[in-house]
């Protein structure tokens, strides 16, 4: 029978070159696995996070393992190549850092081994992903183990796969179970025994055939129902290869029985009745942490996203731990899985994209939490028409038929691309990342651009893949886009809510993101290398209001939540505060004085408080309470206002009369003035003259991107066209500022 070994403990590891991989380091340094080498310097934003080759390097003594007469290393995440080398031979190498694969070592393992695995996350132009806006963490940061089997076993070459893979279908009141296996050496006289068992572990069915016909067809009579969040109810398929009677090697999964689909109407249909997408998306790092995550990190994190009354979560963008797809199927969470794919189109990485959606969908076949599978992500930032990247879709796509005929496939595109670009119509279905509101336009965009899209392509069902804005402990009474505040991140997802609740036919929505996360490269909200669109903060300690927002939109655990908890100190002599709930009546006390109750069809209550010395807040919502407080202050408290660093100019120090244009204006504003449209024009030149040689090759300027970048302020414009590389100084900026000040509206 199999037996595995964990390997995790007690690894030398270097950031040098090793001289001889048959020997430990000169001057070992020990770590247990999981591991990363990029945990601090990753999430720092300096941008010099270490990226290169590393090695871990382990004794291993043949007497330390079970006797057995093939072994396998199995490495559940090596990031991004991996080469093994056993006693100083190299016997494999691994391009793809977010799945399982395996080696056979069995012919080189003598009785003291050393195993050295070169790990190495170094830029490059063959493996994906090389540009997205998250760190590239590299290490071996997930489980590595040793597999013992019999020389007749089932198969752990097949591109990491379990080995056994169950196809449920729901046919009238019943299911029919489909079970098919992979075995490697079996002989003529072994047999196969499949065993169906219910949640509770009773047999529901059994059968023994020959190994040389490795399937199994079987019913279950009114099968309890897969019904997401409402009831995630999991049968079992154990598999056991038989010789002379004895079981010489198992393997089992677990399983579904439900049905769905996506309708362009409708949108997700499980089990024939609607069952809206709506969640979050997912990176997998935390602060400190990096991406060497524990099994009580991905607990602590779907309990968050349960709490939220998320009943979906897009996996982005690359393979997740097998431990997390196991998670959101016991907790109901519809899952889209996607492969990194990202970005940019890298000719000499084709086969790479194939072969980790190959390893994606083997690995991940049998779980009934995932219902579509993503090709790409944001992949036309350098451009839509390139016959290459169209061409590789329609690879990607008929592969992932091929392996998968129960599982439609859809696509993540950039916000700014034309919607009748080519490889939109490949895919099932798609869906479109916007952040009107944010990186330019206003909020009330994001709702009519998919009533368009929808109206133009009624049998194409559309989604929502990402939307959101930066959040951290910064705060205003009048938060603007682009401010950081806390309170903008609530207003900006209140708007968007009530958007996408008036919009059924959206067949998925996903907010951009459910946590925080490493973005290296990234140096904005004034705390560099992470993304803080999160609706919780990187190390999880803080929900922010926008969580409470959701939690009031989706949760039916009753809770009501004062909003602001941070925003103490405030100005002005009557304050509006903003209460969460989802229960239909709140009552706000101050200082245990009723300023009454309100019913909510929204869930979002407003009162309008006065503002005296120190006042406690308790809001009520039946059974429901909470508190918090504020403190009336003279002059704004500035720890509350974001000085960014390193930036050329604040939005805060920005002249702007009244009735005068200004960097604060929009670029559409402007281009519409004769005069202005002259000053902006002498920007834009500056900016490009600036950018030239430094923009992806072959970018394209698309209508949809001319009309979202006239939705920016000129400063927000700067600032983005700044960090490519179009820089333009303080000066020329309170210059121009000055000309758009001599400029009236009218």
């Amino acid at each position: 029978m199999r037996e595995i070994v964990s390997l995790n403990h007690k690894w030398a590891f270097t950031k040098e070159e090793l001289p001889d991989p048959a020997q430990l380091p000169r001057v070992p340094y020990w770590v247990n696995l999981p591991h990363t080498w990029n945990a601090i310097d990753g999430q720092d934003g300096g941008g010099d996070y270490h990226r290169g080759a590393c090695w871990y390097v382990k004794e291993l003594a043949l007497e330390e393992l079970p006797r057995a007469q093939r072994y396998y290393l199995e490495f559940r995440g090596a990031n991004a190549s991996a080469a093994v080398y056993v006693n100083g031979r190299m016997l494999a190498r691994h391009d793809g850092g977010y799945s399982t694969w395996r080696v056979e070592v069995t012919q080189a393992l003598q009785a003291r081994n050393v195993l050295a695995v070169r790990v190495d996350n170094s830029a490059g132009e063959q493996v994906y992903p090389q540009m997205a806006d998250f760190t590239f963490y590299g290490g071996l940061y997930r489980d590595v183990r040793m597999i013992c089997v019999g020389d007749s076993h089932f198969d752990l070459m097949y591109f990491g796969s379990p080995g056994i893979a169950v196809t449920p279908e729901v046919v009238g009141q019943d299911a029919d179970i489909r079970v098919q296996v992979h075995l490697t050496d079996e002989k003529p006289e072994q047999k196969l025994r499949f065993v169906l068992l219910d949640a509770q572990g009773r047999r529901l069915a059994e059968s023994t055939v020959d190994a040389a016909h490795p399937s199994w067809e079987t019913s279950i009579r009114q099968p309890r129902l897969w019904r997401g969040r409402r009831d995630p109810y999991l049968y079992t398929v154990q598999a056991e290869l038989l010789e002379e009677g004895e079981a010489i090697d198992r393997v089992s999964a677990r399983f579904g029985c439900r049905s769905f689909r996506i309708d362009p109407d409708q949108g997700f249909m499980l089990n024939g009745e609607r069952y809206p997408l709506r969640g979050v998306s997912r990176h997998q790092d935390r602060w400190g942490i990096g991406n060497a995550l524990l099994p009580e990190h991905h607990r602590e994190d779907i309990d968050l996203i349960c709490e939220m009354g998320a009943n979906t979560v897009r996996l982005a963008h690359y393979q997740h731990d097998q431990a997390f797809y196991d998670l959101c199927d016991e907790r109901g969470l519809v899952v889209w899985a996607e492969i990194p794919y990202i970005s940019k189109h890298l000719p000499e990485g084709v086969d790479n994209t194939l072969q980790q959606m190959r390893e994606l969908i083997v690995q991940n076949y049998n779980h009934p939490s995932i219902v579509v599978w993503g090709l790409s992500n944001e992949i036309t930032m350098g451009g839509e028409n390139d016959p290459g990247m169209v061409e590789n879709h329609r690879r990607l796509n008929d592969l992932c038929h091929a392996l998968d005929k129960t599982r439609p496939t859809t696509l993540a595109v950039l916000s700014m691309c034309d919607i009748h670009a080519p490889y939109i119509r490949i895919p099932d279905t798609v869906a479109y990342n916007h952040y009107f509101g944010w990186y330019g336009g206003e909020t009330s965009m994001n709702g009519p651009w998919f009533d368009r899209f929808h109206q133009e392509f009624p049998d194409i069902p559309i989604g929502l893949s990402e939307y959101g804005c930066e959040a951290l402990n910064w705060h205003s009474s009048q938060p603007i886009q682009g401010d950081y505040t806390e309170e903008y991140q609530a207003y900006y997802h209140e708007e968007l809510i009530r958007q996408i609740a008036q919009r059924p036919y959206l067949w998925a929505t996903y907010v951009w993101n459910m946590f925080d996360f490493g973005a290296d490269n990234r140096s904005e909200g004034g705390e560099n290398g992470q993304n803080h669109k999160g609706l919780v903060t990187f190390d999880r300690r803080y929900k922010k209001d926008a969580f409470y927002a959701y939690k009031a939109w989706l949760s039916d655990e009753p809770f009501v939540h004062i909003a602001g908890k941070r925003y103490v100190d405030r100005v002005e002599a009557v304050t509006r505060v903003t209460v969460y709930s989802n229960q239909p009546e709140v009552e706000l006390l101050v200082n245990g004085r009723s300023l009454g109750k309100q019913r909510r069809e929204d869930h979002f209550f407003r009162f309008e408080v006065p503002n005296q010395g120190v006042s406690l807040l308790t809001a009520l919502a039946g059974k429901c309470r909470d508190e918090s407080r504020i403190r009336k202050v003279e002059t704004f408290n500035e720890s509350y206002r974001l000085r960014e660093k390193g930036a050329v100019l604040n939005w805060f120090d920005v002249e702007a009369p009244e009735g005068y244009f200004s960097l604060q204006d929009k670029v559409s504003d402007i281009q519409r003035n004769p005069q202005g449209s002259v000053v902006l024009g002498q920007l834009m030149k500056q900016m490009v003259s600036n950018l030239e040689g430094k923009g992806p090759a072959g970018f394209e300027m698309s209508p949809a991107m001319m009309e979202m970048m006239g939705a920016f302020t000129v400063l927000r414009l700067t600032s983005l066209m700044g960090a490519a590389g179009a820089k333009v100084t303080r000066e020329q900026l309170l210059a121009l500022n000055a000309q758009l000040n001599r400029i009236p509206k009218a």
